[in-house]
C-alpha cells in the first residue's frame, strides 16, 4: 500500500486591511484565481484526498473552500488551530495519528512551515522538482509526496519520495 500527502500552502493573501490580525487576512483577488486553478490541476493530476488537514487561518480555509469544488469527491476537512505557523514536527506529528484506512491526505497550511515539512519528509525524488521546492514554494504551491506504508504512523522524516511539484505559474505555462 502507498499514502500519500499533498501539501498545499495557501493561496495568496492580502495585505489591504492593515489593522488586521495575521489569522484574519483573506485571499488576494490572484489567491482566489490560483486556489481553484490548483484544484483543477489536482484532479487533472488523479490526487483526491480523503482528509484535509486545514489551518485555521482564514486565508488557508478561503484556500480550501475555493479547492474543493474542483476535486472529484469532497474529502473530510478537519480545521486544526495547531496547525496555524506549527513547526513541521507538529505536522508530522499530526499525520502519523491519521487513522486507516485513510490512504491520502492534504495538509494545507503557511510558509516557511509546509517548506520545511516537505524537505523533511522527502528522502528521494527528482532533483529538479526537489531544488524547485527548495527555491520557493510559492503561494498555492502544491508538493505531492508519497511514501511505502500502510499506516501512518510508520510515516518519518526522509521515508517519502516526491512524485510532484505544482506552482499556480506550472499550471498556467
Amino acid at each position: 500500500m502507498m499514502l500519500t500527502l499533498s501539501l498545499l500552502r495557501h493561496a495568496k493573501s492580502s495585505w489591504k486591511h492593515h489593522g488586521l490580525p495575521d489569522h484574519d487576512r483573506p485571499l488576494a483577488t490572484r489567491g482566489e484565481i490560483d486556489a481553484p486553478l490548483m484544484g483543477r490541476a489536482m484532479t487533472a493530476h488523479g490526487i483526491v484526498p480523503e482528509l484535509v488537514l486545514c489551518s485555521s487561518a482564514r486565508r488557508t480555509r478561503d484556500t480550501v473552500a475555493l479547492v474543493l469544488p474542483e476535486l472529484k469527491t469532497e474529502p473530510r476537512v478537519v480545521y486544526e488551530d495547531a496547525l496555524y505557523h506549527s513547526p513541521p514536527a507538529t505536522m508530522l506529528k499530526m499525520l502519523q495519528d491519521t487513522p486507516s484506512p485513510v490512504s491520502s491526505v492534504m495538509l494545507v497550511g503557511h510558509n516557511p512551515e509546509i517548506q520545511a515539512l516537505a524537505l523533511d519528509l522527502i528522502g528521494h525524488g527528482a532533483k529538479l522538482l526537489l531544488d524547485q521546492l527548495a527555491a520557493k514554494y510559492s503561494t498555492a504551491g502544491l508538493a505531492v509526496i508519497n511514501f511505502p506504508a500502510s499506516l501512518w504512523q510508520d510515516v518519518s522524516v526522509n521515508s517519502g519520495t516526491l512524485s510532484l511539484f505544482l506552482t499556480p505559474k506550472d499550471v498556467k505555462a
